[in-house]
């Protein structure tokens, strides 16, 4: 018996030392809670009562060189709702369907969502904006919110690019200067209890949202202009699908224009400008209208690549006059083609010919027998030097996005027949910007 009264006293003094250590431990890390990890879940039971309601930040401006405004920005507003806090749904429904020209069970669904937050509508104009705040409905939220602007509509659109529905760079200048221009999101935080009702008597907090930076372009307004209309000018009267301007100053690089025809509205971006495409749009895949749309949206002059042609004889020119393998009176004789390792390749004037006649006079001539003799002379290993050289097989670094390089042949492919008719523009593909820094250089001593 006393035995027995031994074992169970053991085990009593047992569990009270588990429960002392339990509570000793629990104790200890009820302290480094309170004590060292206050701040942390401070901040966590404060992420938990507190509602967010993001307020944009002022997008940065886009000037020309001149300090005309190609992008910039007006005031509008996101209208929310927030289901906990609204007393009057009915009314709500009723007055915002009305106001911001939606469908009622559209409005209908987003106020009955249980949420903490549902959006309405964004960039909704100021004055309407305003009408809904004087309305004073419980629930609903009337936010700042800035719209991209182009005052200038179409004018190099392709190069301006526009802004997403949430003010991110979508192409062009917009994406590739997007986290210069973006500046930071601020924010309004309202204290809520556990059902996310707004706390009586306490005030919002603010971050006030940091605008972003301005740039500044090379391009000018007035010259943009001037090439829109002369690009208009030549499609017409040659009826043709496309057509491409880009005005450069050879001594730095500088874009002053780049236009080009067809173009689009940038403030109305996802509608369709080709009549043709317009008709057969409601027809499409979701998949078929991205791909018109990326096309429309396309910048022909570095995301393409075409043979030079002969705008390409500059640079043959320029290669014989700096080999030394002709200078301005070394003489030719064209007569109306050129055989090559067995072809004959014809002259543009063929079946006539240029006859005799100097180097200037080949060059005057756009003769192709006199280019493919002088890169014979050049020979195949160094016309192709010469051809990276002057970056067609690099990008120019252009600050737009999906720039493209020169598709060449291989140094080891170049045979007599590619050689000649490289020589004339023929057989590899560049892209026009490659095209035009290459001919800067040509002219402005080489750099």
């Amino acid at each position: 018996m006393a035995r027995c009264k031994t074992t169970q006293r053991q085990r009593i003094v047992f569990v009270y030392v588990v429960i002392c250590i339990l509570t000793i431990g629990l104790t200890g890390r009820l302290g480094y809670l309170m004590v060292a990890r206050a701040d942390y879940y401070g901040k966590k039971a404060k992420d938990v009562q507190q509602r967010e309601r993001s307020i944009k930040a002022k997008r940065g401006t886009i000037y020309d060189r001149n300090g005309e405004v190609l992008a910039g920005n007006k005031p509008v507003s996101t209208i929310s709702v927030i289901h906990n806090q609204i007393t009057e749904p009915e009314k709500v429904i009723k007055q915002l369907a009305d106001l911001l020209d939606l469908e009622e069970e559209t409005v209908r669904k987003r106020v009955e969502k249980v949420s903490s937050i549902e959006r309405i509508k964004a960039n909704v104009p100021k004055e309407t904006s305003d009408k809904i705040r004087d309305l004073k409905l419980d629930g609903v939220m009337v936010d700042e919110d800035y719209q991209r602007y182009y005052p200038y509509d179409t004018l190099a659109s392709r190069v301006i690019g526009f802004t997403g529905s949430d003010n991110q760079g979508i192409i062009g200048l917009e994406v590739w200067y997007d986290e210069i221009l973006q500046g930071k999101k601020g924010a309004i935080l309202t204290m809520t209890n556990a059902r996310g009702i707004e706390i009586d008597g306490k005030a919002e907090e603010r971050r006030e949202p940091v605008a972003g930076k301005n740039i500044y372009t090379s391009l000018d307004v007035n010259l943009q202009k001037f090439a829109t209309q002369a690009a208009d000018k030549v499609r017409k009267a040659k009826q043709a699908l496309g057509v491409r301007i880009i005005m450069m100053n050879p001594q730095n690089g500088e874009i002053y224009a780049l236009a080009i025809k067809p173009d689009f509205n940038l403030n109305e971006p996802f509608t369709i400008q080709s009549d043709e495409t317009s008709a057969s749009w409601e027809m499409m895949t979701e998949s078929e209208k991205q791909n018109a749309l990326n096309q429309m949206w396309r910048n022909f002059t570095i995301n393409d690549t075409y043979e030079p042609g002969s705008t390409f004889k500059v640079f043959t020119s320029a290669m014989g006059l700096e080999e030394g393998v002709v200078d301005e009176n070394s003489q030719f004789n064209c007569s109306g083609s050129k055989t090559v390792a067995g072809r004959t390749i014809k002259c543009w004037r063929s079946p006539r010919s240029h006859g005799q006649e100097t180097f200037v006079q080949g060059v005057q001539n756009s003769c192709n027998p006199v280019f493919m003799e002088v890169a014979e002379r050049i020979g195949a290993s160094k016309f192709y030097d010469y051809m990276i050289k002057f970056g067609f097989k690099s990008k120019t670094n252009i600050d737009l996005p999906g720039e493209a390089v020169g598709i060449l042949h291989s140094k080891n492919n170049i045979g007599p027949v590619e050689l000649a008719t490289m020589s004339f523009g023929q057989s590899f593909q560049i892209t026009p910007m490659q095209l035009l820094s290459a001919a800067a250089a040509a002219v402005n001593g080489g750099y």
